[in-house]
């Protein structure tokens, strides 16, 4: 008789990928939403990786992702978990509170009224 492994990790054992929660994503989504409709962002992709969890935001479907939102829990002590990357690769902001951290995008919308 061979013994097989559960089908469901036990409790307390840690996840195989890092992924964002609901409320986390119904944050992000809101931000994306407002882009779109700014004509800013045009795409976006979700990446669940075994140490982070990225949300990567395209103006055009084919280009590399303009920015990259991301969830790294391992950094949750340190610097904060949440963090938004340029396209260059530069870390535009890191932080605890993922509104907070995602405020440095929304800049973006706002634009001079010019007379």
């Amino acid at each position: 008789m061979s013994l097989h492994p559960p089908p469901f990790p036990a409790a307390g054992a840690a996840p195989d990928a890092v992924a964002f929660q609901r409320d986390e994503l119904s944050v992000i989504l809101s931000l994306y939403g407002r882009m779109v409709a700014a004509g800013e962002w045009r795409d976006y992709g979700i990446s669940t990786l075994r140490d982070r969890a990225v949300f990567s935001v395209f103006r055009r479907t084919a280009e590399h992702p303009l920015y990259r939102i991301e969830k790294q829990p391992r950094l949750r002590a340190r610097q904060g978990m949440y963090s938004v990357t340029g396209m260059d690769g530069q870390i535009l902001k890191r932080g605890h509170d993922l509104r907070q951290v995602l405020r440095v995008l929304e800049r973006k919308l706002i634009r001079p009224v010019g007379d």
